[in-house]
């Protein structure tokens, strides 16, 4: 029997916008985007992948094709209203507001329905940045990268309509530092931190009817704020070291309260939960909530007092920065604005037109940059064939003897700064290291403008792999951001060279 073909739906023209110069380089923009996700064939892999994965699935298996059918539609709106977000840097609540308001961004989402129109809420974005892992996403790059570019397989570019296939010879690579969003991380703010998320959550279980005998939870949280601004006081006082001993020693004793309460109403939580409004789900998210805290907190306890009262240092591997991101390291950065910074330490590498066509989230360890390049050439060596970096550009942390030896024997022109000052100087006076050297500021910048218009800094994702899929969606939207301005060639030609 022959398969009937999909029944097209019918989509309103986006309307006629005359007099805002701003919406019409966004709407070309969108609409380039567009044309890249289906002739790149990136949308189709996304929805391919996404409904193999889907099929597995217990729910799958006795579903219609109708059901399939929507299935597909909702992978496709999955994946153009993360990239929308990413492209004009919006929270999930903002993007959902912004769909709801332009037609422009409906389109592009494939929610523009002839009556009514349905947008994802805040919680269904929210859903849908996990819609897929990092692995799909590094691959979806790939992709699109080499729809691009003039590899050993051949030249893809006719696919896009770029006047010139995009260059993989010559890499740019540098490191940053993706900040977390938490505050600073002193030692006896940690103790307020913990303070307040116990007694918030023992206050939400008594007013759900679960009660131990105690004062009220505010009080606790008042005397805790009380001591905190008594230590922020302490820097104008003569005898700094003997006041902030005195005040982190009353810190410890009420914390010693706090936990004890806590711990109670967390245990009849667990034992007589029945007896409340909650699901089982919900009672787990509150416990979650507060053993979290209770495990960390004796060695916060421990580290306030190894610092203030022994006044010995901490190592930067034992520190509690945060007791809510437990993923995010100290990153020695010695720059004038940000001598230290605290997050996870993010590596790409860039070709010419800034595409970034390699990238790494860290995460145990902030890695040593010098012994990352081998790594990222030979997988950008795997990902677009043999032989396709010619040249590596990179700052003097990079350099080391190794790294030069490795580079010559792979016959890889060597870009890398010097540390040593006399081979600086040397290397200097050739023209193509010059040339190359400069064109690395724009990296720099280029790190600015991932950061600033695409990831956030502080980046807004709680918990190292939501930060890490977020890194993903917002390099591939970057990408199609930057392919998408690169000049096309001309229509008459592109046709010709198309059929033939």
């Amino acid at each position: 029997m022959e398969k009937l073909p999909k029944q097209l739906r019918f989509r309103p023209a986006l309307p006629t916008v005359i007099g805002n110069v701003d919406y019409e380089r966004e709407k070309d923009l969108l609409i380039r985007i567009d044309d890249l996700l289906i002739a790149s064939g990136i949308e189709a892999r996304f929805v391919k992948e996404s409904m193999a994965q889907w099929k597995q699935s217990s729910a799958a298996k006795a579903s219609s094709a109708k059901v399939q059918h929507r299935k597909e539609e909702l992978c496709r709106v999955a994946l153009r209203s993360m990239l929308l977000m990413e492209v004009i840097d919006e929270s999930y609540r903002g993007t959902s507001q912004r769909l709801a308001q332009c037609p422009l961004f409906q389109w592009f989402c494939r929610l523009d329905h002839l009556g009514v129109v349905k947008v994802p809420s805040k919680s269904t974005l929210q859903r849908f940045h996990k819609w897929t892992d990092v692995e799909t996403l590094k691959c979806l790059n790939i992709d699109l990268i080499k729809a691009a570019a003039k590899t050993s397989e051949g030249d893809h570019a006719q696919a896009l309509e770029l006047k010139n296939a995009v260059e993989l010879e010559t890499i740019w690579l540098d490191s940053t530092a993706v900040k977390a969003k938490i505050h600073y991380p002193v030692d006896w703010v940690l103790l307020r931190d913990a303070t307040r998320t116990l007694m918030l959550a023992t206050r939400l279980i008594r007013e759900h009817g679960l009660r131990h005998r105690m004062k009220d939870p505010k009080v606790f949280l008042r005397q805790m704020n009380g001591l905190c601004m008594a230590m922020a006081g302490t820097r104008r006082k003569t005898q700094v070291k003997r006041s902030r001993k005195r005040v982190l020693r009353q810190m410890k004793r009420l914390l010693k309260t706090v936990r004890e309460h806590a711990l109670r109403h967390r245990d009849l939580l667990d034992q007589e939960w029945e007896q409340t409004d909650w699901t089982r789900l919900q009672v787990d998210q509150v416990l979650g909530r507060i053993d979290n805290v209770l495990l960390q907190l004796p060695a916060a306890i421990e580290q306030a007092h190894r610092r203030i009262i022994q006044e010995k240092a901490v190592s930067n591997e034992k520190k509690i920065l945060s007791l809510y991101e437990p993923d995010i390291r100290v990153i020695v950065r010695g720059k004038a604005n940000a001598e230290v910074e605290f997050g996870n330490s993010l590596m790409i590498c860039e070709q010419k037109n800034g595409i970034i066509v390699n990238w790494k989230l860290a995460k145990d360890k902030v890695p040593n940059d010098c012994q990352e390049l081998r790594p990222k050439i030979e997988e950008i060596t795997e990902d677009f064939g043999e032989g396709t970096v010619k040249a590596a550009v990179t700052d003097r942390q990079f350099d080391s003897a190794a790294n030069r030896a490795w580079l010559k024997e792979q016959k890889i022109y060597n870009g890398l700064c010097p540390r040593n000052p006399g081979t600086l100087k040397a290397k200097a006076g050739a023209k193509k290291f010059q040339k190359l050297q400069k064109r690395r500021a724009q990296t720099e910048a280029r790190i600015s403008i991932l950061k600033n218009g695409f990831l956030g800094d502080p980046m807004r994702t709680r918990g190292f792999e939501n930060r890490e899929l977020r890194v993903g969606w917002g390099i591939l939207a970057h990408n199609l951001w930057v392919i998408a301005r690169l000049e096309k060639a001309d229509e008459h030609k592109t046709q010709l060279a198309m059929a033939a």
